[in-house]
């Protein structure tokens, strides 16, 4: 009995370093060629690069280029923001913070991106305040940062992607303008259309709105509107223009009032944070991803700091990564942010172990070749096989997440390319090439 014994003990120890030789030698082998990819590769020698491929079974790095070094993530940031909202946030977004004093209902933003969000389209605010049978009052105060994010880029303040940032958001902070007819335009919200006027100097041209730096003053040519027109501006925001697009679009009136949140204050639950994350990294909505960081400042304190809320969430959060994180924003315009590749492998593979859910988790990021942002960089397909997020600034494209192999592997990525002066389509269809050589060889 004890020779059988010790035989099955030998014969199991013995399976088990074959298993572990087994797969020492096959990253070793995936190692080698993925560094003659690199290596060989002409386009990757003009810029920098930094790639990280990590194996989530063996629980180690199997291929390295510059890992540790410094690269500006773009809208990889939004990895940063989505992690720090699944774990911050509760499952029911905090719309609103209210109380009912006599014949007044007075309350306070949250940084809720989702109030009547084009995407997302909450009402759960709007109904809530619209079915109020007393008297509203807007209580501003609680945001401490400034309308742009630290390092925006100011002459960018006219481009949908960079809304500004307010406690109290409203349909993106956003103008919307639609083809009504050949000589008219629909204005959402409706309490704008005062504000836009014609430029009878302008007679040639597409149809576009441009608004002023500094004001609510949106210009549009003479020239015809296009079936299919459909153009977002940032609205100049301030206290006074959050109240009066409120009562405009509540049709009813908004008082303000300078009260503190009290105690009793209570939170009325919104949108679904997982419908809300989601609408953030698909289309990498920035302005959905500045906001979140308010709204998990707002379940820390009265203060909504995006400063505060990402010392707290790398604080308490983020103490696994290998690299302390320069981070500025939540969502990536801010050239001052600066992640390592080995860093975004790490935060990966938590927000896989996180969300525990693979199906839902590859449901909430684009797919290459067939949703968001990696829709068209990838061929067209059913089966993705790179699930992740990009990231782009003039000189920086960057994608980071999960590929699956055709021999069922799921491996976890990071691949960040710096100041270039190369097209940006040809250093997405070098990544591409080599991501896509991973997945058919491995």
């Amino acid at each position: 009995m004890f020779h059988h014994k010790a035989y099955y003990s030998f014969f199991a120890a013995l399976m088990l370093l074959i298993s572990v030789l087994t797969s020492c030698s096959t990253d070793h082998i995936i190692a080698k060629k993925v560094a003659k990819e690199f290596k060989n590769s002409a386009v990757i020698k003009q810029y920098q690069v930094g790639f990280a491929l990590y194996n989530m079974e063996e629980k180690k790095m199997i291929f390295q280029k510059d890992a540790d070094k410094y690269f500006t993530p773009a809208s990889n940031t939004k990895l940063y923001t989505f992690y720090a909202s699944l774990k911050m946030l509760p499952e029911l977004m905090p719309a609103l913070k209210y109380v009912e004093r006599n014949d007044s209902l007075i309350f306070w933003g949250t940084g809720d991106p989702s109030f009547l969000q084009f995407a997302v389209k909450d009402k759960s605010a709007y109904n809530f305040l619209q079915a109020s049978n007393k008297k509203l009052f807007f209580a501003p105060g609680r945001y401490s940062g400034a309308f742009f994010g630290d390092g925006w880029s100011w002459d960018d303040y006219d481009y949908y992607y960079q809304p500004e940032i307010t406690e109290m958001p409203i349909m993106d902070n956003m103008v919307t303008s639609t083809y009504a007819g050949a000589n008219k335009i629909n204005i959402e919200p409706k309490a704008f259309a005062p504000c836009f006027e014609v430029d009878s100097t302008r007679t040639t041209g597409n149809f576009q709105v441009t608004r002023d730096f500094l004001t609510n003053h949106f210009r549009y040519p003479a020239v015809a509107v296009k079936p299919g027109y459909n153009q977002q501006n940032p609205y100049k925001t301030s206290i006074q223009t959050t109240v009066e697009v409120l009562a405009d679009t509540l049709r009813k009136p908004v008082g303000l009032v300078k009260m503190k949140i009290p105690a009793d204050a209570k939170t009325l639950p919104g949108a679904k944070r997982d419908s809300v994350l989601k609408h953030m990294m698909l289309p990498s909505d920035n302005f959905i991803a500045e906001h979140l960081l308010l709204v998990c400042s707002n379940q820390i304190g009265d203060t909504l700091s995006t400063i505060k809320a990402i010392q707290h969430i790398t604080k308490t959060y983020l103490s696994f990564l290998p690299d302390k994180v320069k981070w500025a924003d939540g969502s990536g315009l801010s050239r001052q942010n600066l992640f390592t590749p080995r860093d975004n492998i790490y935060l990966l593979d938590s927000i896989y172990k996180l969300v525990n859910n693979r199906e839902k988790l590859f449901d909430m990021l684009p797919s290459g070749g067939k949703t968001g942002t990696l829709k068209n960089a990838y061929p067209k397909t059913d089966q993705p096989f790179v699930y992740g997020k990009t990231g782009s600034l003039g000189g920086v494209h960057n994608q980071s997440g999960y590929v699956l192999t055709k021999k069922g592997k799921t491996y976890i990525y990071a691949f960040m390319n710096n100041n270039f002066i190369n097209q940006t389509a040809e250093v997405r269809a070098e990544m591409v090439r080599i991501m896509t050589y991973i997945h058919d060889q491995f």
